[in-house]
């Protein structure tokens, strides 16, 4: 297959996230089995418009606030001059259109549509603008092919009128040869950590205030905050206020290999998300033998397994968080008993099987034909 994927981010970004390790696990994956893979991305600075990434072409073109008119255009002079045959939008909090744009198939790829978290993150103009792009997402895009990496956004596509034969769940997963617990290292006492985008929405400041009052009974609690993001100052601030300078670290961006250290050594990991399409980081830290506490939302209460893989917590809720975090920091045998279980249920999710899974979508795509 000859393969135009649109997504506003590739994995070079400094604000890559989780959508952007799906599509570069799975592309790479599916480049590396012979087909063709061109993924168009919006361009950031000290960087080539074009560069081969792991086997799939990258192009740049457009900037952050502009990408979503500037792609449109791209794309329907890229895909008269190339003949691809199927057209893949990530959508991601604003759309293309793209159906109208190309004469080829076009399919979607969802993580999860934004809703009212989308108020949390930024000012109230450019919240309005996304919320009124998934409005139109959902009057419009009903006819095109969906994949989706959770039961969750499955529901919330059929609860807004999409037909279920329409959509494909394939989950996010993990590199097994690299996401593995280590019996050289140990786990540090009392070691919590976060992992992902330092932004807003994400709830950190929801695992600050628990650390308060966690640390009464469990002075040596202390947490680790792995991501980069542009809430890091407030979070710092607040941090500051709440005395806890000592008892938090922020590593920032950091490496594959110090990023599967950080998850080895802690004992808990806390995502406080109002929202997720699955949380691959879950997996990720399920699959280093940590478990986690996470919020009760949608695409997280699809990734952890309520009392066996980890702990559920009503979102916002932060004497909850309060609760599951000493629970799982002080009871050793359910810590062991929650770590087994991580183990063999991230054991399910490999990036191989997800790959091929997307190629025979795509192939039933493809022999579909267009819609539009």
């Amino acid at each position: 297959m000859k393969i135009l994927l649109v997504n506003w981010r590739d994995m070079e970004n400094p604000e890559a996230g989780g959508a952007e390790v799906h599509l570069q696990e799975i592309f790479s994956r599916i480049a590396g089995k012979g087909h063709q893979v061109t993924l168009v991305a919006h361009h950031f600075d000290n960087m080539p418009r074009e560069q081969d990434m792991d086997g799939i072409r990258v192009l740049r073109t457009g900037r952050k606030f502009d990408f979503n008119y500037r792609a449109r255009p791209f794309c329907r002079h890229l895909a008269a001059r190339e003949d691809f045959d199927v057209v893949i939008e990530d959508l991601n909090k604003l759309p293309f259109f793209l159906s109208s744009a190309v004469k080829q198939p076009v399919c979607v790829i969802l993580h999860h549509f934004f809703g009212d978290s989308i108020w949390r993150e930024t000012n109230p103009l450019f919240a309005s603008y996304v919320g009124l792009g998934e409005f139109i997402v959902k009057r419009t895009y009903k006819a095109l092919p969906f994949c989706v990496v959770s039961r969750s956004t499955a529901d919330e596509l059929i609860a807004a009128g999409f037909d279920a034969n329409h959509i494909e769940i394939i989950h996010n997963a993990v590199d097994e040869t690299i996401y593995t617990p280590s019996e050289a290292v140990s786990k540090v006492r009392g070691r919590i950590i976060y992992l992902g985008r330092v932004k807003k929405y994400k709830g950190i400041d929801m695992i600050l205030q628990a650390l308060v009052d966690i640390r009464k009974t469990i002075p040596e609690a202390h947490l680790v905050i792995v991501g980069w993001g542009d809430d890091r100052a407030r979070l710092e601030s607040i941090t500051s206020r709440l005395g806890l300078t000592d008892a938090v670290r922020f590593s920032g961006m950091v490496s594959t290999e110090q990023k599967v250290q950080e998850l080895r050594e802690a004992e808990v990991m806390v995502t406080p998300s109002p929202k997720e399409g699955w949380g691959v980081t879950t997996i990720e830290a399920n699959a280093c033998g940590t478990p986690v506490v996470a919020s009760r939302v949608p695409g997280l209460r699809d990734a952890v397994r309520d009392g066996e893989t980890g702990l559920l917590f009503t979102y916002g809720d932060i004497p909850m968080i309060v609760d599951h975090v000493r629970r799982v920091l002080t009871d050793a045998p359910l810590r062991e008993r929650l770590t087994r279980n991580a183990l063999v249920w991230a054991s399910r999710f490999r990036w191989d099987v997800s790959a091929e899974d997307t190629i025979k979508w795509l192939e039933g795509v493809i022999a579909e034909g267009p819609h539009r």
